[in-house]
């Protein structure tokens, strides 16, 4: 498949901002559509990205010009439409967290495994070229071995609307800020991660969670200690706390195109920071979604959504 064809199913922020954009800007890609409950708001995006408009979820699913679905709906829409796509024979790319618990998450990877397709988790920032300078730091043995891995992402109160207060549509920051730290954690030390501790604090009136913490072991006893949140002072941050030094990243998972991340590496008597050059990890998450497709790494994805969708379920139950 050197071309694909992609429908973006619902027009919200993260893919007016970011994502549509970085499809535009791949050669060999085509923006086939863009999708709506209302025709108005389908009209109002298809006329500044020029592409067609499409009323319905359902009737992009009918398109035969499409090979693939972006979807940045919320996580409690994610199964329904999913497993539709699926069944219309459309490669998946959805928003995080990609279901609302581990047994969504099976039923959605065993479907799309009998159907020979790929569903991918929208996770950018472990595409951008900060990560693989942290990666090359922890190869050349700057810091040691890893002793503990410890992650922060959260934020102020967001507007009492935000769908992510909602319930019914998977709110909560569990399976919002928190899939970040877990998702990092796990590139770091590894997938076989189990939690042993965790809390989570819940909004009265809406009956979601607002902040939280884990803790998490590896195999051989490294842990990581992770917090996150909806009513918290910004962080968004990763520290990587080794033998004989210590990595930290302050802006971890939300560093936009053009911005210069700072790494910081500090040893005995020695602190270093390195600006890591600006990079784009929507262009490049959308880069690797089609390589797994072409490159048939379908199964690699899969068994990534899984091991997230496993983790976060640990903290729920941990934390009751």
């Amino acid at each position: 498949m050197e071309k694909l064809r992609i429908g973006v199913m619902g027009c919200a922020a993260v893919a007016l901002r970011s994502i549509i954009p970085a499809i535009l800007s791949i050669p060999g890609w085509e923006l086939a559509a863009t999708a709506s409950r209302g025709r108005e708001k389908a009209q109002r995006t298809a006329a500044v990205f020029g592409c067609e408009a499409v009323e319905g979820y359902e009737t992009l699913l009918e398109r035969g010009d499409i090979d693939a679905v972006y979807m940045p709906l919320p996580t409690g829409l994610h199964e329904e439409w999913i497993m539709k796509c699926l069944g219309a024979g459309k490669h998946v790319l959805a928003e995080k967290s990609l279901a609302c618990d581990l047994a969504s998450a099976q039923r959605m990877v065993d479907k799309a495994a009998a159907a020979n397709l790929l569903l991918m988790e929208d996770f950018m920032f472990q595409y951008h070229s900060q990560l693989a300078f942290v990666r090359t730091l922890l190869e050349n043995g700057e810091i040691g071995e890893i002793r503990l891995f410890r992650s922060s992402f959260g934020f102020p109160p967001l507007s009492k609307d935000n769908f992510r207060y909602d319930k019914a549509l998977g709110g909560g920051s569990l399976l919002d800020a928190g899939g970040y730290p877990v998702k990092a954690a796990r590139l770091f030390l590894g997938k076989n991660l189990e939690v042993k501790a965790a809390d989570l604090f819940y909004d009265a009136e809406r009956k979601v969670d607002i902040y939280g913490s884990a803790y998490l072991v590896a195999p051989g006893g490294t842990a990581a200690e992770i917090a996150f949140g909806f009513d918290n002072y910004y962080q968004c941050n990763y520290e990587i706390w080794g033998s004989k030094g210590r990595i930290f990243v302050e802006r971890a998972f939300t560093a936009p195109p053009g911005f210069k991340p700072i790494i910081l590496l500090e040893k005995q008597d020695l602190r270093q920071e390195f600006q890591v050059k600006a990079d784009n990890h929507f262009v490049n998450i959308l880069v690797e979604f089609h390589r797994a497709i072409t490159e048939n790494r379908r199964q690699y994805h899969l068994e990534e959504v899984l091991d997230q969708a496993r983790l976060l379920d640990q903290i729920r139950k941990k934390s009751m």
